[in-house]
């Protein structure tokens, strides 16, 4: 079995010191692969928005089963997916969200938010690359 927060607390040391190399402060979010909260922290400082952003950008990874910023362009005015957010208000299409992926299972999502869309997406990078 999966110990998800054991997993979440380790993927938010990791942004968070990433974060903190690259000057900026985060939210950060895990969700399950339902979609559930496993864990949330918001270093100080960071700005309030990017508590509710960090848990949609780990919903729409999880909901989508791919990263975020992968939604961003098919979520445009004009293009195929662009109702989508009008389905779940929860979904936010920007970099920093990411599917967690265990053996080949998905187990959950990672949420980033505070700095620009390419900082939360390599915060949460960096955090996922520590699972290996």
């Amino acid at each position: 079995m999966t110990d998800l927060l054991a997993i979440a607390r380790q993927l938010t040391i990791v942004a968070e010191k990433k974060a903190i190399e690259i000057g900026i402060t985060i939210a950060t979010t895990m969700v399950d692969n339902g979609g559930n909260l496993v864990a949330f922290s918001r270093m100080t400082g960071t700005q309030l928005a990017s508590s509710m952003i960090s848990q949609g950008k780990a919903y729409s990874a999880v909901a989508f089963k791919r990263p975020s910023r992968d939604m961003f362009d098919v979520s445009q005015p004009g293009q195929p997916g662009y109702a989508l957010q009008d389905v779940d208000g929860r979904f936010v299409f920007a970099g920093g969200g990411m599917p967690v992926i265990i053996a080949g299972e998905l187990v959950g999502g990672l949420g980033i938010s505070g700095g620009s869309a390419d900082e939360d997406q390599l915060c949460a990078e960096v955090a996922l690359a520590s699972l290996s």
